[in-house]
């Protein structure tokens, strides 16, 4: 009972680990000067064909305006940098079994206590989870030529409880705008 116990224990450590974790990339063009950009505004077309609830687009973009605020940005409607989000999202489903019959019963030695065929208590455990791991691109937009000048991405288990959503979007987009500008990265 005491395995059952330690693997569950050590089944939702992990689950807890892998849920907090967010990995990003980013990319740019080598070209352009970042110093440059000192204003921001929102790219609506842009963001309206983002896939996602209009609860959660509001999320992001306050999360974004945040992190660009920290940043020393400042929202514009002449701004030198739009800024647009898409997203992806996919289901996990993760099974994990352990377990084997154990306790009294005839085994491979005989009768007595020991490991055993099926003679003995116990049994395979499984459990299942799932989860939604979801993809949060940025891009920043020189809004003068209308080219991408810099994308941020990140990757992550999405919040499934509302009262978590804004906190898990916060650390995700926090992750990916520690990548701009670039060459800053902590």
């Amino acid at each position: 009972m005491k395995t059952v116990k330690f693997l569950s224990l050590l089944f939702i450590t992990a689950m807890t680990v892998s849920c907090s974790s967010v990995r990003v990339s980013s990319d740019y063009d080598e070209a352009v000067n970042f110093d440059q950009y000192k204003t921001y505004g929102f790219l609506k077309d842009g963001i309206d064909k983002a896939e996602i609830s209009d609860l959660d687009k509001k999320r992001i973009m306050r999360a974004i305006e945040t992190e660009l605020q920290k940043k020393g940005f400042t929202k514009s409607d002449k701004p030198a940098l739009l800024v647009n989000i898409f997203t992806k999202a996919r289901k996990e489903v993760d099974v994990n079994r352990w377990g084997g019959y154990y306790g009294w019963g005839w085994g491979g030695w005989g009768p007595g206590w020991g490991w055993g065929g099926p003679w003995g208590w116990g049994g395979n455990y499984a459990s299942v989870t799932t989860s939604t791991e979801g993809t949060l691109y940025i891009d920043f937009i020189d809004s003068a030529k209308k080219e991408l000048v810099w994308q941020g991405m990140g990757t992550a288990a999405l919040a499934d409880k509302v009262d978590k959503k804004q906190e898990r979007i916060n650390e995700i987009v926090g992750k990916i705008m520690e990548k701009y500008p670039p060459g800053m990265d902590k």
